[in-house]
């Protein structure tokens, strides 16, 4: 029975090695996926408008930035920044509000602990009002940059860096 075994694994890795061989012996001279596109090389470029009438002054991005962190990025078109500085603003709050929690908790439990817990509400509420002024700042200048054309690529290679821009025709 082993024998037998042994036998018919020897016949399959044998086949597969014959089927293996016989597909490689010849291939095709061009692959399809090879061949140039020749469809996007012969298309007319359409020229790049800008619509100017939805963008956002940065003047007013910067002072809905002020009012509450991550409006006038989302405002200028610039969500994620947007997203990442309102969800700062929140962790700041509420880690604020922790503290000075904690503070009052220490006030009545631990006395000798409270210049320690009162510096740490100190450094939140110094990284929120920090959130407020540096949102303002980025959404003055993310509204200044609306259009700056996305198609900016910078890549770095071992010796070199090569900066492409697309500029409209």
């Amino acid at each position: 029975m082993n024998k037998a075994v042994r036998r018919s694994g020897g016949r399959a890795v044998g086949r597969g090695l014959g089927l293996v061989l016989t597909l490689t012996a010849c291939p095709p001279d061009r692959l399809t996926a090879q061949r140039p596109d020749t469809i996007r090389a012969h298309a007319p470029a359409a020229p790049a408008v800008l619509d100017t009438t939805k963008f956002i002054t940065p003047g007013a991005a910067a002072w809905r930035s002020l009012v509450l962190p991550g409006w006038g990025q989302a405002a200028s078109g610039h969500h994620v920044a947007g997203a990442l500085f309102a969800t700062w603003e929140g962790v700041t709050i509420m880690m604020t509000l922790r503290a000075k929690q904690e503070e009052r908790y220490l006030e009545a439990a631990a006395p000798d602990a409270v210049p320690a817990k009162r510096q740490q509400v100190q450094d939140w509420l110094v990284l929120w009002i920090f959130n407020h002024l540096f949102a303002g700042a980025d959404a003055f200048v993310a509204a200044h940059l609306q259009d700056f054309p996305k198609e900016l690529k910078i890549e770095a290679g071992p010796a070199k860096v090569t900066v492409r821009l697309a500029l409209p025709r």
